[in-house]
């Protein structure tokens, strides 16, 4: 029996620099887990990317592919993207897909992929309209949005805890709209 495939999509948000610790969590419950990061989110890791492949076995995507170009990666059952920015959620939200990371998952939840996304940005910044309309669009196209108390809830600027971000969730609801009970 193959592993169910999973894509782990990371944005610039602190979090981030503990992604390696999800991959870990997602591999524990048998997830073949391929990390896509968003291109800032890649310059942080940019000296250990090499560890990052060697944790997942497959390239870490950071860019788009050229016209041609063989995928790289296998095909997803399903996508997790954690942490979620909050300039990545107000992209995604407005349709716009100009990095390989909300390109994946835009294209995705409409090919029937099971899509879930957890946010980690301050209070502030989830003030700005922008930031609930964006939710509601996820939502409406089928996107499990964990944010509250069933995922992140925004702490106070400048207030954040990346280490203790919780990732157990994020997956706990992967595995819930994937179906399976991991």
């Amino acid at each position: 029996m193959t592993k169910r495939v999973l894509y782990l999509i990371a944005c610039a948000a602190g979090p981030t620099e503990y992604v390696d610790e999800s991959v870990r969590q997602a591999q524990a419950r048998g997830w073949d887990t391929c990390l896509i990061l968003t291109p800032s989110a890649a310059r942080w890791w940019e000296p250990r990317l090499a560890e990052l492949e060697e944790l997942t076995g497959h390239r870490v995507r950071s860019q788009y592919k050229l016209p041609g170009d063989q995928d790289a990666l296998p095909k997803a059952d399903a996508m997790l993207v954690a942490p979620l920015s909050c300039t990545s959620l107000n992209k995604w939200g407005n349709g716009i897909a100009d990095t390989v990371a909300l390109g994946l998952v835009s294209e995705g939840v409409h090919l029937g992929v099971p899509v879930v996304a957890m946010p980690y940005f301050n209070q502030a910044q989830a003030s700005q309209p922008a930031v609930a309309r964006s939710i509601a669009d996820l939502r409406a196209q089928g996107v499990l949005y964990l944010d509250g108390p069933d995922g992140y809830k925004s702490h106070p600027p400048k207030q954040g805890n990346p280490q203790k971000y919780p990732w157990h969730l994020a997956l706990d609801g992967v595995g819930a709209i994937a179906g399976l009970t991991l």
